[in-house]
């Protein structure tokens, strides 16, 4: 008896995924639990385990193949391990032979004529009957041509996200004739993952009206306090002390007092939040991931460095979960690990507010009526005009500095 291998459920509004590599092939064995393949889905990367122990059977789908939610993988058979299913024909193929060569072979004369003659069949354009329940909605509700639609699935099959590609850039959707450099050029269809950055990084640019505004910050005073009492801080709390959590609270405070960055639009009404989710960029092989800190006004410095140190970890192993991704009210995003200078960061919509954090570089700046050399920051807060005015955002940024130049300010909550 065979055990079924499903695509389980992804998570809220996720309806597909794609196959990103099988760990185990026919005939290999399995372990309960074991993980056999890699399902690359819209925000996270996840493991799909078997349900029972046996020996690893067809595999229905490819890696690469674009597969919905509760399809059919493949099985899982009982018993060890066998030699792969192909591979059973080899053996079977002398005594074939033998067969075959007593028998009288009609002549292929004819087909092979009727071969030349008959034109190649030219390949049929895909109709709309074709396409995914998924990509059907979207090819009929922005009356699109499928003929004119680039696929990147299995066998060139058009995909959800060429469909939605070729909805917000028709232009490059369409199918183009070879180009002069193709030869010494190299396609790689982007990630999943790449895909669904790229598509909402975009639509927030079409409908937030996105601004940017920015200060700069004196780190002189922060920088002592960590080094002062870094040491301590990860004895007594097993976690190391960086800037990131002084940053975290400082947003903490600075929403509470301007609560419209961390508000929302949803149609014609503004949803003010009374807790702080705050999501943290991070880098990964695979992307950008912005796993998210719950109810992080009620957290202390140490809680903070621990969940972020864990996010961390989870991300680089592609172990985050939907949950970790979801529910965010603000982010903060720190170019300043890779030397960005300033930037204008781009809303995580439909959040209203995100921090870019940026180098920290010692410049010559003018304190009490004389030059010093500082270490500096510059600051960034984009921001929807649309619900946040010029006034509150230059507030916020404001109350930032002075939590980050005067770090006592967090202790005593003024």
């Amino acid at each position: 008896m065979a055990t079924e291998i499903r695509v389980p459920t992804l998570g809220e509004s996720i309806t597909e995924a794609t196959i990103a590599q099988w760990y185990k092939q026919p005939g290999e064995a399995v372990a309960m639990d074991e993980p056999l393949c890699e399902l690359e889905t819209d925000k996270v990367t996840i493991e799909v385990p078997a349900q029972a122990a046996g020996t690893m059977g067809e595999q229905l789908a490819e890696a690469g193949a674009t597969v919905e939610v509760g399809a059919l993988l493949g099985s899982i058979n009982e018993g060890g391990a066998t030699a792969p299913a192909k591979a059973a024909p080899a053996k079977a193929a002398p005594a074939k032979a033998a067969v075959a060569a007593a028998m009288p072979v009609p002549s292929e004369a004819p087909k092979a004529e009727a071969a030349k003659a008959a034109p190649a069949a030219a390949p049929m354009a895909p109709s709309r009957n074709d396409l995914a329940p998924s990509v059907r909605g979207i090819v009929a509700e922005n009356n699109l041509d499928p003929a004119q639609i680039k696929g990147t699935g299995k066998d060139g099959r058009i995909t959800k996200a060429d469909a939605l590609n070729a909805v917000a850039n028709p232009v490059s959707a369409i199918v183009n004739a070879p180009r002069e450099n193709d030869a010494r050029e190299e396609r790689v269809k982007m990630t999943r993952l790449r895909q669904t950055i790229a598509r909402r990084l975009k639509e927030s640019q079409n409908t937030a009206a996105m601004l940017t505004t920015f200060n700069e910050v004196d780190m002189g005073e922060l920088m002592a306090l960590r080094k002062a009492y870094k040491d301590t801080f990860e004895q007594r709390h097993g976690a190391r002390l960086g800037f990131m959590s002084f940053f975290v609270r400082a947003c903490v405070s600075a929403l509470h007092e301007i609560p419209a960055v961390n508000a929302e639009i949803s149609g014609d009404e503004i949803i003010y939040k009374n807790y702080v989710n705050m999501g943290v960029a991070v880098g990964t092989d695979r992307g950008l991931v912005v796993p998210v800190l719950r109810d992080v006004q009620t957290m202390g410095l140490a809680d903070i460095e621990k969940k972020i140190a864990s996010f961390g970890q989870k991300a680089r192993d592609g172990q985050l979960a939907l949950d970790d991704l979801q529910g965010g009210t603000f982010t903060i995003s720190n170019g300043g690990v890779y030397g960005s200078l300033m930037s204008t960061p781009i809303l995580n919509a439909p959040q209203s507010g995100i921090l870019g954090m940026h180098k920290i570089q010692d410049r010559a700046v003018v304190v009490n009526g004389a030059i010093a050399i500082r270490p500096m920051m510059y600051i960034a807060l984009s921001y929807d005009h649309r619900i946040v005015d010029g006034k509150e955002a230059v507030t916020f940024l404001v109350r930032l500095k002075e939590c980050l130049e005067q770090p006592e300010r967090l202790l005593l909550d003024i």
